[in-house]
């Protein structure tokens, strides 16, 4: 029997397909491998285009962004790095916007955004004195960097065994970064600011000062504190320094010519009440308060207390034509008045006429007829138009240091002194009051509240154009009066205020163009003792300008002022008070954007004209001789009876009981 074996048997198709031969397997790997690469290739293509088209889109991004249409960056984007374009800014308003971030105490600007009072970065040295190796060594190096470093006190701190001691205060950052340069052991920085006045004597008693925490202690410093300390945005006051400094240089000239013990100034808004200008000589440097002597720091603009002198004349003549007791067609007797032991009388060389009409009261000054018309109108509306008029009571103003006024008690308002008041006599009373009053009489009759703040109307201002202002929290004031006279009684009183300039005491205040009406004022000043110092005055002008439109008032004072030989020996207000005055007008007129107006000057003139003695209107009967209530001479024969009847009625009742 054969044996058959399949697998050594097999055909040759067979071996071929149970064994392939290598060359056909190389080639199926290849073919896979080709897939493979493929695949792989494809993948990359598509994740290169998807790269290409991200990097294309971005990049068609940024030309689109950077070229095409750039977008404007922001303010906030480039604020530290490039400083704000400048921009037309002829109010001056953006000037104030400035504060920096480690500064706590906001800065005083005036109405342009002139810096007033502005705090500065600097440091406290202190150091350990246990950490402190060499203590002679650390004061010589301390020494070369702060030339005036006590180096005596300075080694006793270093070598004491405390812990903390304070080495030097307020020092700058250059001095800062040299000390810590020295890299000494034991010797630290404490972060502080200090106050500065970049204006040095302007406005030194409106700002006041600041202690050594920074804390105010006088002036609108002291007055808005907490303000100041609570919001960093600027302070805007109603000042303009530009005015302040004419006023300020007009009433030194004429301090140091009249050779007075002092002097001050004020320019007030006769609408709003906003101090323009107010000065008060000697005056002080506000970055050395600490070192000012107390005569210095006074301010007799709103503390200082003085007797008014025929400046309340205006006052007496607004009250009665007010009340309706007098008219300007009325005579008064101008005959010296016995009083007691005391005469009232005008001066030796004023040959007045023995009866003065209202206007002529006012023009030539005349006491007796004042007084004569103060008793026309009684002791107790006396006292009740000055308490209406803010004359018992402190000025209010934002300054601590505003005075009391000195005024007679009640049960010593007797007749001498309604006569002695009615010319600015037995009262004493701070500039500003008299300011004030003059800006009721001419303003329309509106007893104005004055204020340091700036009342510009700039709420509704673009906030491009205006950035401090849009973003101050602190609520705008606004112009704060009530009515005491009538539109009737003010207008005639401008007329009679410009008589007094054009015809009358005032003459050597006047300024071409400008129709200045206003009232000399002079007094004896008193002793301190109390008694009158003979020849020794104070010389006072109150003034409005223009009077056919009024918009500012100014006032000068001179405190014992010395005659010289253009006053002809004079030291009353006409020589040397009314010509400051005229001065400082002529120079603030064109800064407050009011012109002279003498193209129209005849015009405006006859229309504010006012004759010296009115004519009488018919049905009425002129107060004069024969005919004047007030006049003690007419009553004495009626008090006289009364005192006799009163004595017979007292005799019967006695003799009754």
């Amino acid at each position: 029997m054969q044996y058959r074996d399949d697998r050594k048997q097999a055909s040759p198709r067979s071996k071929v397909q149970e064994k392939p031969s290598e060359p056909n397997v190389s080639k199926r790997k290849k073919k896979k491998n080709y897939n493979k690469m493929d695949k792989t290739r494809t993948r990359l293509l598509i994740t290169a285009c998807g790269f290409c088209a991200l990097y294309g889109a971005v990049t068609f991004k940024l030309t689109f962004a950077t070229i095409l249409m750039p977008l404007a960056p922001q303010k906030q984007q480039i604020g530290p790095q490039v400083p704000a374009i400048p921009k037309s800014d002829p109010k001056g308003v953006m000037s104030g916007d400035f504060s920096l971030p480690q500064i706590k105490r906001a800065s005083i600007i005036d109405r342009n955004g002139q810096i007033l009072a502005i705090s500065l970065p600097v440091a406290q040295v202190y150091a350990n004195p246990l950490e402190i190796i060499d203590a002679a060594d650390v004061t010589r190096k301390l020494k070369e960097i702060l030339p005036k470093l006590d180096m005596n006190v300075t080694y006793q701190r270093l070598s004491s065994k405390k812990q903390f001691v304070y080495l030097a205060r307020d020092i700058s950052p250059q001095q800062e970064v040299a000390i810590n340069n020295l890299g000494i052991p034991g010797l630290y920085f404490e972060a502080g600011e200090r106050r500065r006045y970049p204006l040095g004597r302007l406005a030194s008693h409106i700002l006041g000062s600041v202690d050594i925490d920074d804390h105010g202690i006088a002036g609108v410093e002291k007055f808005f504190d907490q303000r100041l300390m609570e919001t960093r945005h600027p302070l805007r006051l109603s000042l303009d320094t530009h005015v302040q400094t004419v006023v300020q240089e007009e009433v030194e000239a004429a301090k140091n010519k009249f050779q007075a013990e002092a002097a001050c100034g004020i320019v007030m808004d006769v609408h709003t009440g906003e101090i323009i200008a107010m000065i008060s000589l000697p005056d002080y440097d506000a970055n050395q308060f600490n070192r000012a002597p107390p005569d210095s720091r006074f301010n007799r603009a709103t503390t200082g207390m003085y007797e008014p002198g025929s400046t309340f004349k205006l006052q007496n003549v607004a009250m009665a034509l007010e009340l309706g007791v007098v008219h300007i067609w009325d005579r008064f007797a101008t005959a010296p008045i016995r009083v007691g032991r005391f005469t009232i009388k005008d001066l030796k060389t004023d040959h007045f006429p023995p009866y003065l009409s209202l206007p002529e009261v006012m023009a030539y000054s005349s006491n007796p007829a004042s007084a004569h018309i103060a008793l026309d109108v009684g002791g107790e509306k006396q006292r009740a138009w000055m308490a209406r008029m803010g004359f018992f009571a402190r000025v209010p103003i934002e300054l601590p240091e505003s005075g009391r006024p000195i005024v007679p008690s009640v049960k010593n308002w007797g007749i001498s002194t309604v006569m002695t008041v009615a010319f600015g006599h037995g009262i004493a009373e701070s500039p500003l009051a008299i300011v004030r009053g003059t800006a009721a009489t001419v303003n329309g009759g509106i007893l104005l509240k004055p204020t340091l703040l700036s009342l510009q109307d700039i709420s509704n201002s673009d906030p491009s154009q205006d950035p401090q202002d849009a973003n101050d929290p602190t609520p705008k004031p606004q112009a704060q009066g009530e009515r005491v006279l009538s539109e009737k009684t003010s207008a005639l009183l401008r007329r009679i205020l410009r008589l007094d300039v054009a015809k009358g005491t005032g003459k050597n205040a006047e300024v071409p163009g400008y129709f200045v009406g206003g009232k000399t004022g002079t007094s004896e000043k008193v002793s301190k003792t109390g008694g009158y110092l003979k020849h020794v005055n104070v010389s006072a002008f109150t003034a409005v300008f223009p009077m056919n439109d009024p918009k500012y008032a100014v006032y000068v004072m001179l405190d014992s002022p010395k005659p010289t030989k253009e006053t002809h020996g004079w030291t009353t207000a006409g020589w040397n008070a009314a010509p400051t005055v005229s001065k400082i007008i002529g120079r603030i007129g064109p800064i407050l954007n009011l012109f002279p107006n003498t193209k129209d000057a005849a015009t405006i003139d006859a229309q504010l004209a006012i004759p010296l003695r009115p004519p009488v209107p018919r049905g009425f009967r002129a107060l004069g001789p024969g005919n004047d209530p007030g006049d003690p001479r007419l009553n004495r024969p009626q008090q006289q009876s009364k005192e006799k009847a009163k004595k017979k009625s007292t005799v019967k009742a006695t003799a009754t009981r």
